[in-house]
């Protein structure tokens, strides 16, 4: 790190003339800008209206002591973090204790050693400069992320509402039009803009989620829901999707079981995990959907009879820095979003999101939240 000294303003603060002179040419010599006080009342007021990035404070002084003008800066928010080393006679370990209790940074007694002065102001600018570099990346930093944000917000928010129309109506198609009325090849063309919309849609209102919880615009309003009709609810959305696939859905649970959660993110995660479930099951097979009550905690299954994770990928899953998506069974395509949105959703609801994989066989997607009491 090359630190331009010239940058830097040292206040010299002695009563005595010859020590002042002295230091205001050491410090001038290694390029510093130096300012000068005889006093403790002149350097208060000279802080003020300097600013300077490190004080050399003798303590003995008549009117006011180096430790009293210590304290007084370090009382005042905006001068307390301008870093203090005091030049003194005393070297007793108790004024070394109270030196440090105003606020030293550092200590060099007199008479002082030329080169131990400079090295030790030396590594307090050096400090100063190492914290500004910081503070500026965190400021860029922030701005970063919060441009991220929005950009995300917009793209997300501005395309969701029309895409949700066009979705809409390749669904009424899908279902309006068989292959027997505008031919096989024409009905497989819509079926494939049908399906990339759902996956498009998907992807955008999971961006918008995500971006929303990411930047706290998301809250939690936890209602009283039932947990099996909100399943049935999800599973009744995807009976076209599922059909289309030739993919039955069965939900497995008893007539009721209540929680406390939010009932948008709830539906949100089952939605994404019974998407993820047919997106990697074959033609013919099915998916599970099992509720089920343990102890204090209700679980929801999704399982599939799929292609399954492999073992070297599954530690990739829920994993925000590896970001791992892979193609379904009929080419569907993942963006890795959904799974971090559900884990993020219910462990703001207070439970947990896990699975079990085996490559070939398929994978059980399970959450639980806290059984309503």
């Amino acid at each position: 790190m090359e630190i331009n000294y010239s940058e830097y303003k040292i206040l010299v603060v002695d009563d005595v003339l010859s020590n002042v002179l002295l230091l205001k040419v050491l410090l001038t010599n290694e390029k510093y800008n130096v300012v000068t006080a005889m006093n403790g009342t002149q350097a208060l007021k000279m802080v003020e209206s300097e600013l300077p990035d490190l004080i050399l404070l003798d303590v003995m002084m008549p009117d006011i002591s180096g430790f009293e003008v210590a304290r007084q800066l370090k009382d005042n928010p905006a001068f307390a973090q301008i870093p203090i080393i005091f030049l003194t006679a005393l070297n007793s370990t108790a004024d070394i204790v109270k030196g440090f209790q105003m606020g030293a940074n550092d200590f060099i007694s007199k008479p002082f050693n030329k080169e131990e002065l400079i090295i030790r102001v030396k590594h307090q600018i050096s400090l100063i400069a190492a914290k500004r570099i910081i503070f500026n990346q965190n400021e860029e930093l922030k701005r970063t992320i919060k441009g991220r944000d929005k950009l995300y917000s917009v793209i997300a928010h501005d395309l969701r509402s029309p895409m949700a129309s066009i979705k809409m109506v390749l669904n009424m198609l899908m279902i309006n039009l068989p292959g027997e009325k505008i031919g096989e090849e024409m009905h497989e063309l819509l079926n494939m803009a049908n399906q990339t919309t759902e996956e498009l849609f998907s992807l955008l209102d999971n961006l918008l989620k995500w971006t929303k919880s990411q930047i706290g615009r998301l809250n939690v309003v936890p209602q009283d829901i039932d947990i099996v009709g909100v399943s049935a609810g999800v599973i009744e959305i995807f009976s076209m999707v599922a059909e289309l696939k030739q993919i039955k859905i069965n939900l497995q649970a008893p007539d009721q079981l209540e929680v406390r959660a939010d009932i948008d993110m709830i539906k949100t995660v089952i939605r994404n995990l019974i998407s993820n479930a047919l997106k990697f099951s074959n033609p013919g097979s099915e998916v599970h959907v099992v509720v089920e009550e343990k102890e204090e905690q209700v679980i929801v299954n999704v399982v599939d009879h799929g292609r399954g994770i492999k073992k070297e990928d599954q530690s990739k899953l829920l994993n925000v820095d590896t970001h791992y998506s892979t193609f379904g069974t009929k080419n569907e395509e993942g963006s890795g979003l959904g799974l971090l949105l559900c884990q993020d959703f219910v462990r703001k609801n207070g439970g947990e999101l896990w699975f079990n994989s085996e490559e070939g066989e398929g994978s059980v997607f399970s959450f639980y939240l806290p059984k309503l009491s």
